[in-house]
């Protein structure tokens, strides 16, 4: 056997390994997201000590909802509280991200946690809509929405909520927590950068084009995240 054929069937051996190795990390994350999504699966349950936030003077109850399950009613809440918090930073392209969030809202994949004033469960002050998703081949937990009333911002809830979060993502095997922010809304980007350590995202179109230098679109948002462990630091946080 000469150094050419040895050479050639040394790459193919490689080649084989690192297809395996994609293959079974494929496969890893395509069971973390099943499970993730177990239709049985409560992920307050959890955390049983979270489905109740007394702090600051408020007294507060948590459940947890899926997409597909929203009544009419809290459909109509949820748009609502949608509308009067985020129609300002977005601006102009309000009309168009309202009806891209309307769908986003009932998908199946979008789980919630509603906060509620009392254990009626009739109205909601707040709540958080995430997923588990993939970005670059990273199994992460997206936060799409964080929303409370103005009467109830402020007081350590917001915190609160995004840590429950972090455990859940953590818990199920998640690589980070990702989420968008928009960037006129200023006290949102404040409190995720400085109170919860969040960093812009490598992926974030601010960071893609300080690294490409590719001249483009200028984007109204930057990507934020908090990565759990090495490999999600390396791919979503580092540029």
């Amino acid at each position: 056997m000469d150094n050419g054929e040895g050479k050639s069937m040394a790459d193919s051996k490689t080649k084989k390994a690192t297809r395996m190795q994609i293959m079974q990390k494929k496969k890893r994350i395509d069971e973390l997201l099943k499970s993730a999504y177990s239709p049985d699966k409560d992920h307050l349950a959890e955390f049983p000590h979270s489905r109740h936030y007394n702090k600051n003077g408020l007294s507060l109850f948590l459940e947890s909802g899926r997409g597909d399950k929203l009544s009419s009613n809290l459909k109509h809440q949820i748009q609502n509280l949608l509308k009067v918090n985020m129609e300002g930073p977005y601006g102009e392209e309000w009309p168009t991200e309202e009806k891209i969030k309307r769908r986003e809202m009932s998908s199946p994949e979008a789980l919630y946690i509603f906060v509620h004033t009392d254990n009626s469960k009739e109205s909601i002050i707040g709540f958080v809509q995430y997923r588990f998703t993939i970005e670059e081949e990273i199994p992460v937990v997206y936060v799409y929405e964080l929303q409370l009333e103005s009467a109830y911002q402020g007081k350590g809830l917001g915190k609160f909520l995004m840590l429950l979060i972090e455990l859940i993502a953590r818990k199920n095997g998640m690589g980070a927590v990702v989420l968008t922010v928009q960037k006129k809304n200023y006290s949102a980007i404040k409190f995720y950068l400085n109170k919860l350590r969040y960093n812009i995202s490598a992926i974030s179109p601010s960071k893609v084009y300080q690294l490409n230098g590719v001249f483009g679109e200028e984007k109204s948002y930057e990507i934020l995240c908090k990565a759990f462990d090495n490999e999600a630091k390396s791919v979503l946080e580092e540029s």
